[in-house]
């Protein structure tokens, strides 16, 4: 299991635009969508032990905020033709077995990856009601293989803060998983 770390975007970053289906309600779910709303951008996939970790607090995170006017979305962008585990139909049968309850998006040519400078899953990008990005980073310290519990606290506390209009958390740890898997020749200038 390679470990990755996120790329750390500059804080202040607008949201990439991005127009991918979502797997779940067969529908194209855009950036659009959330214009005036703080907006969760989680790079997750169904195979990689770390997104298996936090896969349901993730999802508790996401019911427990979401009613507090937090949008969510996640993104799948890993290569299904070399990892079909993380196809369509696993996507599915992820977001129904642990309730997500948010779009789940096909990133099929893996541009939005790109445009985010998302090199891992998980990898996590809170914008705030403007989409600028206000935190980049860890669920929480936990990884596979460790006994640090799962509780999302990193990304509960910046998700409490932005919500109270405080300012980004000063410190903010990068997140850590599997390497996004890139079609052969389709690895961006930023990845290893």
């Amino acid at each position: 299991m390679a470990r990755t770390e996120s790329t750390m975007l500059e804080l202040g970053t607008p949201a990439p635009d991005f127009s991918l289906p979502d797997v779940i309600s067969g529908t194209t779910v855009s950036l659009a969508d959330f214009a005036g709303k703080p907006l969760l951008v989680a790079f997750i996939c169904v195979h990689c032990p770390y997104v298996q970790l936090i896969r349901h607090e993730f999802a508790r995170y996401a019911r427990e905020y979401m009613p507090k006017g937090l949008a969510v979305v996640g993104i799948q962008s890993n290569d299904i033709a070399s990892h079909p585990e993380d196809g369509p139909d696993s996507m599915r049968d992820d977001a129904r077995r642990f309730r997500y309850g948010f779009p789940y998006l096909l990133d099929e040519k893996q541009d939005v990856a790109k445009a985010y400078f998302a090199a891992c899953t998980p990898d996590l990008f809170l914008f705030d009601a403007d989409h600028r990005l206000y935190y980049r980073g860890e669920f929480d310290a936990s990884r596979p293989g460790s006994d640090v519990p799962v509780t999302g606290n990193e990304l509960r506390a910046a998700t409490d803060a932005l919500l109270a209009g405080h300012p980004a958390p000063a410190e903010q740890r990068p997140s850590m998983g599997c390497n996004i898997k890139w079609k052969p020749g389709n690895e961006p200038a930023y990845y290893g």
